[in-house]
């Protein structure tokens, strides 16, 4: 199995930066050396999601998911953070951040890396994923390829399904370069010959109607395998003659223009967030190009064009040997009947609490209650809510939603609530990126059911996972809380690993009940009792205890950190983390994706290991164990270690009072740090390598379907 190494992480030399250590020969610890750069510290990530492609150990249909995710990945990537540092670069930015790495010399870095992971995509696609498929009996049909029988078919679709429903657009004065959706499929075609009105030849663009599927299966009367597709690209390369009659084509090549999709609404000028949102979500579909992908045959004449139109620079040119729209092929597993390529299907897992038919609020009053999704179900969410909705003792719902996808039952579950009778509250963050759209309308349903909607606090995104609700029993009123690392998202409930915990916790109760009451009047910061929330305490929290397990481990005590995030980019956490470890405090951190943290560095970092868990799901649980001495403590969050996270959102961080419990979680950090399967070990260098154990027999994800989801 090759190893990905981005050598572009690496910082410059100290001399280089600015910063000296002090005279004392202690190191700086806001020297930019010991930081790494946050966007390209992000594409390595996507590099480790391509090498889940390449390993065999994958099953095959799942190894080209992990292939169409990168793709997804890298879409995503441009879109927002490359536009983002483009706009800095217009601006004649120079601000750097604490990698002391100005914007064009990210954007240099990031386009060589970037260049070379697409490159590997491809070739990855054309030498290994599509033989294999194809061994399987799963083809795309090359129109070389095409007998004369799935030439007539190929020619039917075209004229009954594509040639209704297309616009090719001539280039010429009346006819103007035309705006091109973001991220959708389009042809450039050049053309020989006088069209009906006597003009030569020159240029036309054929966007591909985004309402027709990209992948097409062959009818099983002219396939010559079980499962044989045809791309809709090679349709409309067969038969774009037919869009210019009485010239001749003299070439077609795909291409795709990806465009900067982060949305901007002063929310200092608007009255209403909801309608501003509105209002600036069609700019999204065009907003300023990023980076262009073509067909590797297009000659240069035409991708020369292509990028003065777009104002994009040589080095956004993409050129790729294949589809323009990776993404796409992402259905393909759920339209082929194999699951033999496929990971084993399961079904998750239930405490014996909540068997099906289970009181929910008997069972929390007993005893705190944690799940692990997807290894145990999401369900029990649901029903928590279904069941307050039916409950004449119910009196009121509150929750946060930032992500849920559209039709989402626990959205059914608490407009059937209001509709009730109840008092239902619900903060919905209209600005979840990518879901600003699904949110609004989301919004609207819930107040049309009588739901009371609020959009959170302006300038501060609401991210917490915060789930409440209030009981009447024997006449006094009881609170029942559903604290969660991730969103009430049925979906990718099935598809992350997150824990939710249902506590009936009175001091919890109120704590929750300060936050929401917070999120809906704007009243001052509450004096939480036990959890810690964004934009206040939780980064001074986090902090003290970093300096806490310092004093332990100076005093003679037990003193270790073990945080599993998805992200740490913080400079005050991880200068604390850098004093930490100077200390003697061992420090385990499990970052999903961007760490700008350098472990291992002599002198600064000797007692900090970072690993990254690359699996079946995509991991997810924001979780923080402290030793403190002989007395641990447990934190589930919805922040990760980042300054947005800290400083610029609304999170919360709970601890699990309930020890046993609480040691389940710590049992699961340790089964996570000695994963020697899916696991990659960080380097000082911002490299990552897989890391192998004696017998490489770990996996984390694995181990914990065995002991908590059903066969």
């Amino acid at each position: 199995m090759r190893t990905m190494k981005p050598s572009s992480n690496k910082s410059h030399p100290p001399d280089a930066s600015g910063d000296e250590a002090p005279a004392s020969g202690t190191p700086n610890l806001q020297s930019s050396e010991y930081y790494i750069n946050r966007e390209l510290s992000l594409l390595a990530f996507h590099e480790r999601v391509f090498e889940q492609a390449r390993d065999p150990r994958v099953p095959l249909l799942d190894r080209l998911r992990f292939l169409c995710i990168t793709s997804s990945n890298l879409d995503e990537f441009f879109e927002v953070r490359v536009a983002g540092l483009k706009q800095q670069v217009a601006y004649g930015s120079t601000q750097t951040g604490a990698d002391n790495l100005s914007p064009a010399e990210a954007l240099r870095r990031i386009s060589s890396q970037a260049h070379a992971l697409v490159r590997a995509q491809y070739q990855f696609l054309n030498q290994e994923m599509l033989p294999d498929l194809a061994e399987e009996g799963i083809r795309f049909l090359r129109r070389e390829e095409w007998n004369e029988d799935q030439l007539r078919w190929v020619q039917d679709y075209f004229h009954d399904e594509i040639l209704p429903v297309i616009t090719p657009i001539r280039l010429d004065p009346a006819h103007p370069f035309p705006r091109l959706l973001n991220k959708s499929l389009n042809f450039i075609v050049s053309l020989d010959g006088k069209d009906a009105f006597g003009n030569r030849g020159g240029m036309a663009v054929v966007p591909a109607p985004r309402a027709l599927p990209r992948l097409i299966r062959v009818p099983e009367e002219f396939a010559s395998s079980p499962d044989d597709f045809v791309f809709l690209s090679s349709i409309l390369h067969t038969h774009v003659g037919e869009l210019f009659p009485g010239m001749e084509v003299t070439g077609c090549y795909q291409f795709r223009v990806t465009r900067n999709s982060d949305l901007f609404v002063d929310t200092e000028e608007v009255d209403d967030l909801l309608r501003a949102l509105e209002g600036e979500l069609p700019s999204r579909r065009y907003g300023d190009a990023v980076r262009l992908e073509v067909a590797d045959n297009m000659p240069d004449v035409q991708a020369r064009f292509l990028l003065r139109r777009f104002q994009l620079e040589e080095s956004d040119l993409y050129p790729v040997e294949g589809p323009v729209n990776l993404h796409r092929l992402m259905n393909l597993p759920d339209l082929v009947e194999r699951p033999d390529l496929k990971y084993a299907s399961f079904t998750p897992g239930l405490p014996k609490r909540l068997a099906p038919g289970a009181n929910l609020f008997k069972a929390i009053s007993h005893r705190d209650i944690l799940l692990h999704h997807p290894f145990q179900s999401f369900a029990p969410v649901v029903d928590f809510v279904r069941q307050a909705a039916a409950d004449p003792d119910v009196i009121a719902i509150k929750q946060t939603l930032y992500r849920t996808g559209s039709g989402s039952v626990l959205v059914d579950a608490l407009m059937q609530a209001a509709r009730g009778g109840k008092e239902v509250t619900v903060v919905v963050e209209l600005r979840a990126r990518f879901d600003e759209e699904v949110n609004i309308n989301l919004a609207n349903q819930l107040q049309e059911a009588g739901v009371h909607v609020v959009y959170g606090i302006v300038g501060y995104k609401t991210h917490a996972k915060l789930l409440m609700v209030v009981r009447r029993e024997a006449g006094h009123l009881h609170r029942y809380v559903h604290l969660g690392t991730g969103n009430y998202h049925q979906r990718t409930a099935r598809l992350y690993t997150d824990y939710g915990l249902f506590t009936a916790d009175p001091e919890i109760g109120e704590d929750v009940h300060d936050i929401f009451l917070q999120l809906t009047t704007q009243a001052k910061k509450p004096k939480l009792r036990h959890l810690l929330q964004s934009p206040f305490s939780l980064l001074p929290g986090l902090l003290e205890r970093i300096q806490r397990e310092c004093e332990n481990v100076s005093a003679g005590r037990p003193a270790r950190i073990i945080a599993k995030i998805n992200g740490l980019v913080d400079p005050a956490v991880i200068q604390a983390l850098y004093a930490a470890s100077n200390c003697g405090v061992r420090i385990d951190l499990v970052v999903r994706g961007i760490c700008c943290l350098r472990p291992g560095v002599p002198g600064v970092s000797e007692n900090i290991r970072v690993f990254s868990i690359i699996g079946r799901f995509l991991e997810h649980t924001r979780v923080y164990y402290f030793e403190n001495g002989k007395d641990p403590e447990v934190w589930l969050a919805s922040a990760d270690w980042m300054p947005r996270n800290l400083s610029q959102r609304v999170e919360q961080c709970a601890p699990i009072r309930d020890r046993k419990l609480a040691k389940r979680v710590i049992q699961d950090l340790m089964l996570y740090l000695q994963d020697d399967l899916q696991a990659w070990e960080m380097a000082a260098d911002g490299s990552f390598s897989r890391r192998r154990g004696p017998d490489s027999s770990i996996s984390a994800q694995r181990k914990l379907l065995e002991s908590l989801a059903e066969a």
